[in-house]
């Protein structure tokens, strides 16, 4: 009875000595800002494949939290929290870039890629390698580059089917140069706006319209306050996974090693995801009501004609070396 006792005594000393054990805590923390919803395939592809990897390669040393709905800011807003390390990683589009770096605006030179296979051909390529070199000196690096899809017009007052029809539309767009540049070709009216405004502003009718690819349209709920969508694929809306090099630098090498691996499969889990998302998307944004159309080769080789002086407008800017390389892609 005394054995059975000292040995229920010693098992309840056990158990507690280990609930006392505090959790090991973490050394680096990884906090990641994006614009989209917890639905969207950025922040679903960020919580299952980075976090999920990173914290468990590292035994906890790192832990990785998501701030999604734009709560830290727009793109270019997160941007520079990572250039000062408020953050330690963004996912922006790319054009919100060119505000840091010109050279960025050679993927938005209107209808460069045809498809999201000759855009990833490129961006893992020659034409990513020389852009990701840009970044260094301005203290970034790029994990990799991933997709929002083509961008395409929507808005509330009519159909866009040729050029003429985008004259006078009211259009939001991105602080971008040249997404400016070429709206204004077109005829429209384009507006520089923070993303986090801009639900209000189409419902409140402050602009008619604004353009994005598919799962940001669905993600950000525009078919409740837009009409149309067309689906010129003006852009192809390359992203990236943007982090500190500061960050990086003071990682052991081993943990650096897992923080990039991470950010390739995260990388690739996003591409896949989105690209098997879109076409079900657009089924669901027209049940939500929205009057989906798409351009026929006729119709998009107008939008191409009248957007081709963009390329001259911003060669100086791009300079040679890129718009070299650009050529090959093109």
């Amino acid at each position: 009875m005394k054995a059975a006792r000292l040995f229920k005594l010693l098992l309840a000393l056990a158990l507690v000595s280990l609930i006392a054990v505090p959790a090991v805590a973490a050394e680096f923390t990884i906090k990641v800002g994006t614009i989209v919803s917890e639905s969207h395939p950025d922040y679903i592809c960020m919580r299952d494949v980075f976090k999920k990897y990173v914290e468990s390669e590292s035994n906890g040393k790192i832990k990785v939290e998501i701030y999604p709905n734009a709560q830290l800011g727009g793109d270019r807003e997160l941007s520079e929290s990572v250039q000062m390390g408020t953050i330690q990683i963004a996912l922006p589009a790319t054009s919100a870039i060119a505000g840091f770096e010109k050279r960025f605006q050679v993927l938005d030179l209107p209808f460069l890629f045809t498809s999201r296979e000759s855009a990833f051909e490129a961006l893992d390529g020659e034409l990513g390698q020389k852009l990701d070199s840009y970044l260094i000196p301005l203290g970034f690096v790029n994990l990799g580059y991933f997709e929002n899809g083509f961008r395409h017009v929507t808005n509330s007052r009519r159909p866009v089917f040729v050029p003429d029809d985008m004259k006078g539309l009211k259009l939001r767009t991105m602080e971008n140069p040249m997404h400016i540049a070429f709206f204004k070709l077109l005829g429209a009216n384009p507006t520089p706006m923070n993303f986090g405004e801009l639900y209000t502003a189409l419902q409140q009718k402050t602009v008619d319209g604004e353009e994005n690819p598919v799962a940001i349209v669905y993600d950000a709920k525009f078919y409740e306050v837009q009409k149309y969508y067309s689906l010129t694929g003006h852009v192809f809306s390359a992203t990236m996974a943007l982090t500190s090099k500061a960050f990086l630098d003071k990682l052991p090498e081993d943990l650096r090693e897992i923080v990039m691996k991470g950010g390739r499969e995260f990388v690739l889990a996003q591409r896949k995801m989105i690209a098997e998302q879109e076409d079900k998307l657009l089924e669901e944004l027209k049940a939500k009501g929205m009057e989906v159309n798409t351009l026929t080769p006729e119709q998009k080789a107008l939008f191409v004609e009248a957007t081709r002086p963009v390329y001259d407008q911003f060669k100086d800017q791009l300079g040679e070396e890129i718009v070299e390389i650009a050529k090959k892609v093109k």
